[in-house]
């Protein structure tokens, strides 16, 4: 399994798919849609950040 996708992600952060395109964005992450594959190591650094900023 190469990763998440970006809405499997938000439901288990609990978060908005759009405002988790946005976090890739800040964080260089290839992601451009909902359906956007992300590797596990971009699934961490999201989370981290999603720690540090709430």
């Amino acid at each position: 399994m190469k990763g998440l996708r970006v809405i499997e992600l938000s439901e288990a952060l609990n978060v908005d798919s759009s405002d988790l395109l946005a976090v890739c964005a800040i964080l260089k992450c290839n992601a451009s849609s909902r359906l956007s594959m992300l590797t596990f190591e971009e699934c961490k650094k999201i989370s981290d950040y999603y720690e540090r900023n709430s």
